[in-house]
């Protein structure tokens, strides 16, 4: 039913997607997948465009840095040849009192013993990004309800660590409120140099790349396997399909595979149900605890209705 529509999407899929921002500056948009489900990144075709047209190329990987961050690494990087410069990680103290325990509801009001407990939760982000060798930059989305005292405790944390903070208030004031964050961003670059690796190699069997993983990003203590999971590596393996990076499929919610467990969960078990191999795009995907692969959809899809002839003429937008 929706062949019609997959048509009207691929027709110039290839073609990376110039787009204007409400400050009429350029920008690519050019692929989306979720980073819990998927690499989380743009295309490399798009990324690879933007750097010969720019000086700087500031490009998302999505949810935290142990999904987006570390697939933009170990899957995006290494096959489009890219050496990052930096990166610049994104945290809010409203994320980081709701990792310590503080309700939605209460997060607009100031609470650093809260903070001072979910901040574990930014601390292992920044080591995971060291572990790939890039300089980092936390910057620090600054809402109307956050206190001087609760922005002055994240900066002071971060420079212990050895990490720059940079205030961002672009959401109310636009570039103009980005300026200081890119002003130090692009400081770093010129000061610090990148070493960037990866952290595994690609020829290590699938398991081993998996435990890397749950070890060293997640903080996690061992891989439990199912019964599913044990056979289907062993089909990949048969085939030949098992020298791939790996793309974690896990819940954005948590460091684990348990969106229950916030801040920086210790001592837990990782569960893989099932692997499988995504061919085109080149890698082995791990789905983890009861993370779903297809997004929820309404009882008649958008996509049943839309069509394109073949004239190009576009029906069942609107």
């Amino acid at each position: 039913k929706v062949d019609g529509a997959m048509t009207l999407l691929l027709k110039d899929a290839l073609k990376p997607n110039i787009i204007q921002t409400i400050e009429n500056t350029p920008a690519f948009m050019h692929g989306g997948p979720f980073a819990n489900i998927a690499h989380g990144c743009n295309s490399a075709a798009a990324t690879k465009l933007a750097l010969k047209l720019s000086d700087y190329v500031i490009t998302e990987a999505g949810f935290g840095a142990d999904l987006g961050a570390e697939k933009f690494f170990n899957i995006k990087c290494r096959y489009a040849g890219l050496t990052p410069s930096a990166v610049v990680l994104v945290a809010t103290v409203r994320a980081l009192k709701y990792n310590g325990g503080v309700s939605r509801t209460d997060i607009s009001h100031e609470n650093l013993p809260a903070l001072e407990k979910g901040i574990a939760n930014l601390e292992k982000h920044i080591e995971n990004i060291r572990k790939f060798g890039v300089p980092v930059l936390v910057a620090l989305n600054r809402f109307g309800t956050d206190t001087d005292a609760e922005i002055e405790f994240v900066a002071d944390y971060c420079g212990n660590l050895g990490v720059d903070v940079g205030i961002s208030k672009a959401f109310e004031k636009g570039g103009e409120g980005g300026i200081e964050l890119a002003q130090k961003l692009c400081r770093l670059i010129e000061n610090t140099p990148s070493n960037f690796k990866f952290l595994y190699d690609v020829n290590l069997p699938i398991k081993q790349k998996i435990e890397i993983i749950n070890r060293e990003i997640y903080g996690g203590r061992q891989v439990i396997y199912t019964d599913a999971a044990e056979k289907a590596i062993k089909r990949i393996e048969a085939i030949n399909m098992d020298k791939l990076p790996i793309c974690m499929a896990k819940t954005q919610y948590s460091l684990s595979d348990n969106p229950a467990l916030l801040g920086r969960p210790t001592d837990f078990d990782l569960t893989v149900r099932d692997v499988r191999v995504s061919a085109g795009a080149g890698f082995v995907v791990a789905l983890t605890g009861e993370i779903m692969t297809m997004p929820g959809l309404p009882k008649e899809p958008a996509a049943n209705r839309i069509d394109i002839d073949p004239d190009g003429t576009i029906t069942g937008l609107f």
